[in-house]
């Protein structure tokens, strides 16, 4: 818990108090009038404020252990790992990673580094897709809480994303998030009191962006926003509203954002992955934000390059693993590929009458207008020939949205969104249902264009001509379904047996909602026959499912099933786009197959993103792309877009903007392919080179020229002055004292075992945990955490996001949280039943570990810690730190053993028993000299430990160049001696004796 310096306090910060029948550790805020307490031993939950006019509260001391409170070889680890894993005021110079279940690595900590140099956080992140950005902006938000420099946390983000932010929000940082969307603010104005915002400044949120820039709740949403802001996708906020999104949608994000960032204590994150979409102006407008001056500078200059530095930071693949070699999980290798097919002649047949449709549909055109709205609706429906039988067929029955346009320009604006991949797609719009083809109506009566519908689907006011080849194209599309004729998907279910049978889970990812539910239901049929010894689950989501139902959907095909049962091994996942953004899929999945061709290559690196991201175990992912041999739309996207991007990127390592000079090259070449060819038109040779020609060289320098400049902004960011050796360093000190995810792991199993709970292994991987017979503060502990209906047994999962329903083997899931803190409650308290104490507080152990007779004590410190606030003031804290030391010889003469020597002793096993008064009366001689020079050499330790902590916040603030004037560490009170474990030689048989 972290605020402003508080006023005089009889009490210092971390000084023990006695109230209300127990001890207490004082924390910051407290004063004369209001001490705030929290329970020695307890957690954030149990904090209390205590009136001292009102209530007694008298000084009080830690009680040491007795010498009867003898345990065995266990107990030692057992105390020293409850106590470690109950700390949330760790001692280090980052504050918040003792409250987080992330283990995050050393490059994830240089935007946190870069937060850590500016008074009011203003920062672009823009790192690769699938490296982290959701945990760099994650570790920054909760750095600025607990360190008391932000109060508040909102996230904006689309729809889709929304209940994944709250799901890591809570899951890896430890923070209850509200969701804001259309379909929770009824119920949340309802649980909100009259005349009160649903926002509050204190209030953690995750707020659907385009809800919340409506007219109805912005102001209100501007008034009591919270200080901390992070945008999610925030390219979308500034696109590029001549030909992409609607002018009112961009205009409505962007100022809202503007509005944001327009108060100067406001921290602001912007996350994407995808900062330039090869068009300056959206860019700058994004800059801008973080600072006016960022969108006008030259990025040529020094001065514009230092500047930049300060707010932008962007990491490739290559920049990871070159600058921090730190074993973090990325996959080594893509292994991409191309994989052709020829067209059956039924479907070569069908495609060449559609492209002499389409060029007679556009060349009939009258006027500028209408031949706009005819070119992108052959378009759209040349598109999905090239993409399923079953698009086409809804194509073809399908009025086109580009009819209700007023000017040419609105025809390409929306044409551009229905039938393209726009890189900087605002999201609102369902990208994956089927773009229309109906335009050309005839008069009806009234003078109005005719909409009346057949049974077939098509407009009855067409004119018989007319009507009757659509009609006729229809019925030759749904003809070519299946394997048979549809060769496209007969390549797609080779080469997922190929897959499968190597032993890998693919992703397919087609463009339409059609064309997805088409291929999931074939491949059930064909790898789910009567009798198929492998049978293969495979499951389609579209953007007809809602954001929670494509979850649940996925959790259903990857997770166990209701009678527990693991998931199939042999799975599919069919998809359309609205996977390819947000959700990760690493953990499920590790191949992707582009069934069609994405009109961006943006796009293709978003879905292999899905799978190629940090967190990934599978050391070589597959990317596979489908395209049609004799297919002339195929050939276009493939030469014109995706070639030259995927050559690019693996000569460079650096993924490109598609130059816009490649959007007017294939658009250039589809005109010519319609309006100039002849049908059918793919069987002429040369086609394709003849309506490129002349254009060649130059897009070549266009990509040349952006690849360039991709290449030379590595060299702008910051992050290239960051230490990160000193980084590396600093957080292996943290992980070495939070514990690792073993310790918290082994903990767990064994303390729920010594408390009845009947561990045994899942089949899913961790383990199970009977908790009728658990102690009823425990029980009740697990029930207060999982929810009162959470089905028994509670399943523990090894992975730090466990499957919904299970507890995470993370020292900060509730489950294990509440473990730790019942172990290490019942260890101080003798009070507690015997079977309810599987830690003890002494111990003496025969064991050939030691030669000599060697003592450990387990000992806490608490300090004092003020640290420099972005204001210039000094903004105090409590932070406590557990030691292991040891020593040999008898207490009265100790010599001090070096801190590894120390931890050694916790693997130490007993090899011989220990009469109990023997023991006690060895256990006796040390808590005496407790009370004399021991504590004294203890209290010594404190003072080096605070020089300690004082020197790493130094070296870490030093690094980020954050301010230092202030910094100070201070021990509070003696240390308190928790354990008292006495090590033995295995020879030894006198009494006191000291080999």
């Amino acid at each position: 818990m972290t605020t402003a310096a508080p006023q005089t306090s009889p009490y210092a910060v971390g000084s023990l108090v006695h109230a209300r029948g127990r001890e207490w550790v004082v924390l910051p805020d407290s004063t004369s009038e209001l001490l705030v307490l929290r329970p020695l031993g307890g957690g954030d939950v149990d904090i209390a404020g205590v009136l001292p006019a009102l209530e007694t509260v008298v000084p009080a001391t830690f009680a040491p252990p007795t010498a009867s409170d003898l345990g065995d070889q266990h107990t030692a680890g057992l105390l020293r790992t409850a106590l470690r894993i109950g700390f949330r005021a760790g001692a280090g110079p980052f504050r918040s990673l003792a409250s987080i279940a992330v283990d995050p690595r050393p490059y994830q900590l240089v935007p946190l580094m870069m937060a850590l140099r500016q008074d009011t956080v203003r920062l672009l992140i823009a790192d690769d897709v699938g490296i982290g950005k959701t945990v760099e902006s994650g570790l920054i938000a909760a750095e600025l809480l607990a360190q008391g420099d932000a109060r508040g946390l909102v996230v904006l983000c689309s729809p889709a994303l929304a209940e994944q932010w709250r799901a890591e929000l809570h899951g890896k940082f430890g923070l209850d998030a509200r969701l804001v969307l259309p379909a929770t603010i009824g119920r949340l104005e309802r649980e909100t009191p009259y005349g009160h915002s649903v926002f509050r400044p204190d209030g953690a949120y995750v707020v659907s962006t385009d809800f919340i820039k409506s007219p109805r709740h912005r102001e209100d949403f501007l008034r009591n926003c919270p200080d901390l802001v992070i945008v999610d996708e925030a390219h979308t906020c500034v696109a590029d509203t001549s030909a992409r999104v609607s002018a009112r949608t961009s205009q409505q994000r962007y100022g809202l954002l503007r509005a944001l960032a327009d108060k100067p204590s406001r921290h602001l994150l912007l996350v994407t992955a995808t900062p330039h979409s090869g068009k300056e102006e959206p860019f700058r407008r994004l800059l801008g934000l973080l600072d006016p001056r960022l969108a006008t500078v030259s990025f040529d200059t020094r001065a514009g390059r230092e500047l930049l530095a300060q707010f932008f930071v962007q990491r490739r693949r290559a920049d990871i693993r070159e600058d921090f070699q730190d074993g973090a999980h990325f996959p080594s290798t893509r292994d991409s590929a191309e994989v052709s097919y020829t067209l059956h002649r039924d479907y070569r047949r069908l495609l060449g009458e559609v492209l002499t449709y389409a060029r007679e549909t556009v060349r009939s055109a009258d006027g500028a207008l209408q031949q706009r709205q005819r070119w992108w609706s052959t378009l759209a429906l040349l598109r999905t020939m090239s993409s399923s039988p079953a698009a086409a067929v809804s194509s073809l029955n399908t009025r086109a949205g580009v009819e209700e346009a007023d000017t040419p320009d609105e025809a390409d604006r929306t044409g551009v969104l229905t039938v393209s991949d726009p890189a900087d797609s605002d999201g609102t719009q369902s990208a994956d249902e089927v773009p229309g083809v109906r335009l050309r109506v005839t008069a009806s009566v009234g003078g109005e264009a005719g909409t009346e519908t057949s049974a077939d689907g098509i407009d009855s006011g067409m004119d018989e001509e007319e009507r009757a080849r659509l009609v006729a194209m229809a019925e030759a599309a749904k003809k070519l379904e299946g394997p048979v004729r549809d060769t496209k998907l007969k390549k797609l279910i080779a080469t997922l047996t190929d897959l499968l049978d190597a032993g890998y889970r693919p992703i397919v990812f087609c463009r339409y909602i059609a064309t997805s539910n088409y291929v999931a239901g074939h491949l059930t049929k064909v790898f789910n026959k009567k009798g198929t010894e492998r049978p293969v689950a495979v499951a389609s989501i579209t953007g007809e499912l809602s954001p929670d139902m494509r979850l649940n959907r996925i959790a259903e095909l990857t997770g166990p099933d209701e009678n527990g049962d693991p998931a199939p091994e042999r799975r599919i996942l069919v998809a359309t786009d609205c996977l390819s953004e947000g959700v990760n899929l690493q953990e499920s999945f590790d191949a992707v197959v582009h069934y069609d061709l994405a009109w961006n290559p943006t796009r293709h690196e978003q879905r292999e993103g899905r799978v190629d991201r940090f967190g990934q175990r599978t050391d070589t992912v597959k990317a596979l792309t489908l395209y049609g041999a004799d297919n002339p739309v195929d050939d276009i996207v493939l030469k014109v877009l995706l070639r030259k991007h995927e050559r690019i990127r693996r000569a460079t390592g650096v993924s490109v903007p598609v130059p816009q000079q490649a959007e007017s090259a294939m658009q250039e070449v589809f005109e010519k392919l319609i309006l100039h060819g002849e049908a059918p038109a793919f069987e002429q040779e040369g086609l394709f080179e003849r309506a490129q020609a002349g254009a060649d060289e130059q897009l070549e320098i266009a990509w040349e020229s952006s690849a360039e400049r991709e290449k030379a902004s590595r060299s702008l960011y910051a992050q290239n002055t960051i230490k990160k050796e000193e980084v590396a360093a600093e957080v292996a000190e943290i992980r070495a004292a939070l514990g690792t995810g073993e310790e918290v792991r082994e903990f767990t199993r064994r303390a729920l075992d010594a408390l009845r709970g009947m561990t045994a292994d899942h089949k899913q991987g961790g383990f199970t945990v009977h908790t009728e017979a658990l102690p009823t503060g425990l029980r009740d502990a697990v029930t207060a955490a999982l929810g009162p209906r959470h089905p028994r047994p509670v399943v523990f999962h090894d992975a730090p996001s466990a499957p919904r329903g299970e507890a995470a083997l993370t020292r900060t899931d509730p489950v294990v949280a509440a473990t730790a803190r019942f172990v290490l409650d019942a260890a101080l308290d003798t009070k507690f039943p015997a079977w309810q104490r599987p830690a003890r507080r002494c111990g003496v152990i025969r064991t050939s570990a030691v030669q000599r007779q060697t003592t450990m004590l387990l000992v806490r410190h608490r300090f004092q810690l003020n640290l420099p606030t972005r204001e210039g003031g000094v903004r105090t804290q409590l932070a406590e730190d557990a030691r292991v030391v040891a020593f040999q010889g008898r207490p009265e003469a100790p010599q001090w053993l070096t801190d590894e020597e120390a931890l050694a002793l916790l693997d130490a096993r007993a090899t011989g028993n220990t009469d109990p008064a023997i023991a006690a009366e060895h256990v006796a001689d040390i808590l005496a000299a407790l009370e004399s020079g021991l504590m004294d050499a203890l209290r010594e330790r404190s003072t080096v430990a605070a020089k300690e902590l004082e020197a790493s916040h130094h070296r870490v603030r030093s690094a980020a160049k954050a301010r230092l004037a202030g910094l100070k560490a201070l021990p509070q009170g003696d240390p308190d001696v928790l354990g008292v474990f006495l090590y033995r030689p295995a020879a030894t048989i006198q009494l006191g004796a000291d080999a």
